[in-house]
C-alpha cells in the first residue's frame, strides 16, 4: 500500500512539474561581434531558459533563386562560427537553444510571397535552401541544440512544393536528433502540411486581437479565444503542442490590432499596451497542458542600449513588458525550487 500511494504521488507530483515546465525564449538577435558575458546577462535577469538563435541567408527578391549564406559579408552572428559561439556562451550559461535558421529578403520583402518563376529556378533555390538548412542543423547537432527549427514563415513555398518539405524533413532528421520545428506565420500554420512529422506546431503568433487604441485587458483576453481554440483543436488533433516560435507586441497604440506590423511608423507610443498584451498572452496560455511555451520577439545584445521609454518597437527591453515577462518567467524557476 505505501509503495502504491508513493508511485501516486510521485505521478501527481511528476505532471505538475509538467504543467510549468514551458519554453520561456527570448529571440536573440545576431550582431557583428561576439557575445561576451555582458550581452547574457540581461537574458539570464528576464530568467529564459532557453534563446532562438537565428542565422540569416539573404534574397534579393521575392523571384529570386540566389540564396546566399554563411558569406565573411554577413555579420558574425548571422554565419556558421557566429551561431556556434553563440550557443556554446548560453549552454554555458545554462541557457537551452533554438537554432532558427530565417531567410531575408531585400528590403523586407515578406518571406511568406517567396516563389520561383521557373521549375529551374525552384530546383536552384531548393538546392540553395537545403545547404542551409543542414548546414546549420549539422551544427545543431555538433552543439546539442535542443530545437531546431526548419523555416521561417515561407507560405507559398511550402503550398507550392510539398515534396521538398517531405523530403527536407526527412534530411533534417538523418544528421539531427533534437527536437524539430517550423515557424508557421499567424495566418499559414493551420494549413501547414507536415505538423505529423515535427515535434512541435510552431506559430509566430501575431495574432489579430482588436481595433482599439489602448486596448484593455478583457479586450485582449476576448480577442484571444477564437485563435485559442482554432490552436488547442489542431494541437488536439495532431498530438503535437502548440510553440509560439515568435510572440510579442510592439509599444504602441493600436498594439493588438496588426500585431505583425514592422514599419517604422510614428504611431504613438503606448509602453502599457505592449505590458498588458504580453500579461493576457501569458495568461491564457502558459498553464494550458497543450501549450509548450514561447520566444520572445525580440532582444538585442546591447541590453543597456536598446528599447526604452520612446521606442515603439517590438523589444521589452527596459520597458514595463520586460517586468512582465520577468514575473513569468521566473515562475519555473520557483515551482523546481
Amino acid at each position: 500500500m505505501k509503495k502504491l500511494i508513493f508511485l501516486w504521488v510521485f505521478v501527481l507530483a511528476s505532471c505538475s512539474s509538467a504543467k510549468f515546465h514551458k519554453v520561456n525564449g527570448v529571440s536573440f538577435v545576431s550582431s557583428g561581434e561576439e557575445v561576451s558575458q555582458q550581452h547574457i546577462d540581461p537574458v539570464l535577469k528576464v530568467q529564459a531558459n532557453y534563446a532562438a538563435i537565428m542565422p540569416f541567408g539573404f534574397i534579393s527578391g521575392s523571384n529570386s533563386p540566389d540564396l546566399v549564406f554563411d558569406s565573411d559579408r554577413q555579420w558574425f552572428g548571422e554565419r556558421r562560427e557566429g551561431v556556434e559561439q553563440y550557443i556554446q556562451k548560453m549552454h554555458q550559461n545554462k541557457v537551452s537553444v533554438m537554432v532558427k535558421p530565417q531567410i531575408w529578403i531585400h528590403r523586407g520583402e515578406f518571406t511568406g510571397n517567396l516563389k520561383m518563376l521557373t521549375e529551374r529556378d525552384w530546383i536552384q533555390f531548393e538546392s540553395a535552401y537545403e545547404a542551409f538548412i543542414l548546414l546549420y542543423a549539422e551544427l545543431a547537432e555538433e552543439t546539442q541544440s535542443d530545437i531546431f527549427c526548419i523555416g521561417t514563415e515561407l507560405k507559398t513555398f511550402i503550398k507550392e512544393r510539398p515534396d521538398f518539405w517531405n523530403n527536407l524533413v526527412q534530411k533534417v532528421r538523418n544528421v539531427y536528433h533534437g527536437e524539430i520545428t517550423y515557424a508557421a506565420n499567424w495566418d499559414e500554420y493551420v494549413k501547414t502540411p507536415f505538423w505529423s512529422q515535427l515535434d512541435y506546431i510552431g506559430v509566430n503568433a501575431y495574432f489579430p486581437l482588436c481595433e482599439q487604441e489602448d486596448p484593455t485587458i478583457e479586450t485582449l483576453t476576448n480577442g484571444w479565444q477564437p485563435w485559442k481554440t482554432k490552436m488547442r483543436d489542431l494541437s488536439e488533433e495532431m498530438d503535437k503542442p502548440i510553440l509560439f516560435t515568435e510572440f510579442g507586441y510592439r509599444s504602441m497604440d493600436f498594439t493588438g490590432k496588426k500585431p505583425w506590423l514592422v514599419d517604422r511608423n510614428q504611431t504613438n507610443v503606448n509602453l502599457e499596451a505592449q505590458a498588458r498584451a504580453t500579461q493576457v498572452l501569458f495568461d491564457e496560455f502558459w498553464t494550458e497542458s497543450w501549450f509548450a511555451g514561447g520566444f520572445v520577439w525580440k532582444w538585442f545584445m546591447q541590453h543597456d542600449e536598446v528599447g526604452g521609454h520612446q521606442d515603439n518597437r517590438f523589444t521589452p527591453q527596459n520597458k514595463p513588458a520586460e517586468s512582465v515577462i520577468r514575473k513569468q518567467y521566473s515562475q519555473l524557476r520557483k515551482t523546481r525550487l
